[in-house]
């Protein structure tokens, strides 16, 4: 396991701030094409590497005038061989993209030469996140989800992070194809406005049979898409909890149901979110990763640091 995400997982360590909520930001509000969601495509051209590199930077500057440190998230949610060959996409292409949006990440962290900034490679889940139907094998997710993450390991990435995941057996084939390769990994479930994954099962059960069948290898776990009044009550003194390392909100209530529905963007109130996420940081301390989904950008993002470094009234 890496220094810097060994020191996050298991040792006193200041806020890390990550923001995942590119995507609807650049559809809703700048009026890019994204077809499948894959902000990948956008390194495909200058225009596009431009576009990622401003959300990079903004981060940055973000995480050191707040003096906290950053997760830069890859685009490469979608970069696997299902959806990739959705959108025309060989495998060779699809390493190419894997391969330069690391390249990227870490030419942007060398410029600002900035501490603790960590590089994360973003995947997500061979299919729609919110079907539960669609599910796999762990298995099956091992040898799916290796052909990416053995694509990352060539290059200088710091941790693997599987984003909105629903199937606890998918996660666990991303841990141990993570594993395979001695990367880090961090899992990050979604759930619903009941705070249950989309499949129905429990937070706390979905983070026992990840652990169970891989020897807690996860450096920590996640919650993503969703609003904090999803599952702020579920975040107990449980001892499944301490295994949660962070929280990366949506900036809406809706449920996923809603928000697939909706054709304008549900920004909700970021000096809310700000103020929701860092009670769950004053509350549970062992959280130091916040960050913002689906619906927000760097005013939400701004907030959530100003909120919880106290630089804004709770």
């Amino acid at each position: 396991m890496s220094d810097q995400i060994n020191r996050l997982a298991h040792a006193d360590s200041g806020l890390k701030l990550a923001y995942v909520g590119m995507e609807t930001d650049l559809i809703f509000t700048q009026g890019i094409d994204l077809p499948g969601f894959a902000s990948y495509t956008l390194l495909a051209t200058e225009a596009g590497r431009m576009r990622l590199r401003g959300y990079y930077e903004r981060l940055l500057a973000l995480g050191a005038s707040h003096d906290v440190g950053v997760i830069l998230e890859s685009p490469t949610w979608v970069a696997n061989k299902s959806r990739g060959a959705a959108l025309g996409h060989s495998e060779d292409q699809l390493a190419q993209f894997n391969k330069d949006a690391i390249a990227q990440m870490r030419e942007v962290r060398d410029a600002a030469n900035q501490r603790d900034v960590i590089l994360s490679a973003n995947i997500g889940p061979r299919d729609d996140a919110y079907a539960p139907e669609a599910q796999m094998t762990a298995q099956e997710a091992h040898l799916y989800h290796n052909r990416q993450i053995a694509v990352l390991a060539e290059t200088d990435v710091d941790v693997i992070s599987g984003y909105t995941l629903a199937n606890p057996a998918e996660a666990i084939g991303i841990v141990r194809a993570a594993r395979d390769h001695a990367l880090p990994v961090v899992i990050s479930f979604t759930v619903e406005t009941d705070g249950n994954l989309p499949t129905g099962i429990s937070l706390a059960e979905a983070i026992s049979q990840v652990d169970g069948a891989t020897d807690h290898y996860a450096a920590y776990f996640m919650i993503n898409c969703a609003h904090p009044a999803h599952f702020a009550d579920i975040l107990t003194d449980a001892a499944w909890v301490q295994r949660l390392g962070g929280v990366i909100a949506n900036a809406s209530r809706c449920s996923h149901a809603e928000l697939d529905e909706a054709t304008t963007l549900d920004a909700g109130d970021p000096a809310e979110l700000g103020r929701d996420l860092a009670k769950i940081a004053a509350r549970l301390p062992h959280i130091r990763v916040l960050g913002g989904c689906c619906g927000t950008d760097m005013r939400h993002m701004d907030e959530i640091a100003k909120a919880v470094t106290g630089r804004h009234p709770a």
